[in-house]
């Protein structure tokens, strides 16, 4: 299959624009190369791909694959499959699942199943969309962020045990770029957290939970410690394009409906993974990190650019 992910790294390894003309690509190619996006995806035994494995490639050939996915024009609407829609504008796009899932194979990623992303027409940010049907959460419960990021560290430290054996680099959480805060107005629930990768990069991982009548949405902004502080507010905004569909909103819920079996403190922590791992000692709980540097964008900033034109 064309966009499968291991033909694409062998593309990326043996196309001859990469032999014959990585030298003269210089700058201009170091700003749009894959730029070592990673999904640690810690499900027991599975984990992501270690950076060793992620290839270069020329600018041209990055641009020409970004250019052939769909990505939504301003004023078109993307589905997040029959629960919640966004609606692209001048500033921000949509990808539907199935490009979501080239868009993080040509990245060198693994398939995050049904995902999608919006990003910045801008080129500075983007992001991943997942909705997890696991019922109702109640907003109730008062966040102990300490605590959390307690267990959190733990977790992060037993992950990387599993992770150094298996020969994969580490990814280690340092602490809060922000700690838990939830919007009762909203139905949002966000925090940023840092981590620090085996190679010494920082990482910014910035969270949304937006909460729905039959389950939650994951928004996952993914940007550079140096953008994060401005990028936020814009992700923000763009979140705003974000809507449950009639039925399916937080307000919406019935006695009867599904109840989630935890609490904002859990969703922090992974949610049913975290509720099932209070019954039963300590088991991998899922943790996607994605970390990425704004430069991946500028073939996206570029790409916009001359459509405008």
């Amino acid at each position: 299959m064309a966009n499968d992910p291991a033909r694409l790294r062998q593309d990326r390894m043996s196309s001859p624009d990469s032999q014959s003309h990585g030298a003269e690509l210089g700058k201009e190619e170091n700003k749009v190369n894959v730029m070592k996006l990673l999904v640690a995806a810690m499900i027991s035994g599975l984990v992501s791909m270690p950076l060793s494995s992620f290839a270069q490639q020329p600018a041209n050939t990055y641009e020409q694959q970004l250019a052939e996915l769909n990505w939504l024009r301003p004023g078109s609407t993307g589905h997040i499959e029959d629960k919640a829609k966004f609606l692209a504008n001048e500033n921000y796009t949509f990808l539907n699942a199935p490009d979501t899932e080239k868009y993080l194979a040509l990245n060198g990623n693994p398939s995050m199943g049904e995902a999608y992303t919006i990003a910045s027409r801008h080129g500075t940010w983007w992001g991943i969309l997942q909705f997890l049907p696991e019922g109702y959460v109640k907003d109730e419960e008062k966040i102990d962020a300490a605590a959390l990021l307690k267990t959190m560290k733990e977790n992060s430290a037993q992950d990387n045990v599993e992770r150094s054996r298996l020969g994969y680099p580490t990814l280690t959480l340092e602490g809060w770029q922000f700690p838990p805060r939830y919007d009762a107005v909203t139905n949002r629930l966000e925090w940023g957290t840092r981590y620090r990768s085996g190679n010494g990069q920082l990482v910014v991982n910035v969270t949304t939970k937006i909460l729905g009548r039959s389950g939650h949405t994951s928004a996952i902004l993914v940007t550079s410690p140096e953008t994060v502080d401005s990028d936020l507010p814009d992700f923000k905004v763009a979140i705003k394009n974000f809507e449950y569909v009639s039925g399916e909103k937080y307000s919406e819920w019935k006695e009867g409906d599904k109840v989630a079996a935890y609490g904002l403190g859990a969703l922090v922590l992974g949610g049913a993974a975290a509720a099932a791992t209070s019954k039963g000692g300590f088991k991998v709980i899922v943790a996607a990190v994605l970390a990425g540097l704004a430069a991946v964008w500028a073939g996206i900033k570029k790409l916009f650019s001359r459509k405008k034109d």
